[in-house]
């Protein structure tokens, strides 16, 4: 009930004080585990891919913000939590339970909020449960969340615009994945974020991509 409430009053607030757009929402797979990748820009970027998948996101989220005074309005929320730089068997077990149940997990591979709002190296983490689960694949990219700042939000009406891409999995390691495969694993799947995202939000994922794509 709080997941549904909270994100009811986001779809008020990204329609009331936001110019929201949402691309691509028939990609998302109607059911079935589902891994939601992001790029990470702003604190709203959870309730906002919450508000614009039409599918409820269990998000996995640093274990600092469970230790703050807000820490239950997170549970609340049906996120869990991970910590961060080191491996978390719990994070994983969660993660591994969470998509068994058919559910879509939320992840933001980056770890953090892009000061710059151009994507910074991600973690392996995603990767692995990616190819530890066999689940799909969903990029989503973020893009206006980092203008989302104090009361000037109601003058500006910053332009938000959450797009997805297709759905995909990650080719089989034939095994227990090493460093080389996960860290090869990740850029495919970061890559395919930055490919949804303008060429000035593409950071660390930028160079070459645009021959790639072509």
């Amino acid at each position: 009930m709080f997941y549904a409430l909270m994100t009811s009053l986001m779809k008020g607030v990204l329609l009331g004080f936001c110019r929201w757009k949402v691309e691509g929402g028939k990609r998302v797979p109607a059911s079935g585990p589902v891994i939601v990748v992001s790029n990470h820009l702003s604190m709203i970027d959870p309730p906002t891919l919450a508000a614009s998948l039409p599918r409820r996101v269990v998000f996995m989220a640093k274990e600092e913000l469970f230790r703050s005074k807000w820490g239950w309005s997170y549970r609340s929320y049906g996120a869990f939590p991970v910590r961060r730089g080191e491996p978390d068997r719990k994070a994983l077990h969660h993660a591994d339970t969470t998509l068994k149940q058919g559910l879509a997990l939320g992840m933001f591979p980056e770890g953090k909020r892009s000061a710059s709002a151009q994507m910074s190296s991600a973690s392996v983490g995603a990767s692995l449960i990616a190819l530890r689960s066999g689940a799909m694949i969903l990029p989503v990219a973020i893009t206006g969340t980092e203008k989302f700042k104090g009361l000037g939000v109601i003058l500006s009406r910053p332009r938000i615009t959450v797009r997805i891409g297709e759905p995909f999995f990650l080719p089989s390691t034939g095994g227990r994945p090493t460093k080389a495969s996960l860290s090869e694993a990740t850029d495919t799947m970061m890559k395919r974020v930055a490919e949804l995202l303008p060429e000035s939000y593409r950071g660390a994922y930028g160079n070459g991509l645009a021959q790639a794509i072509s």
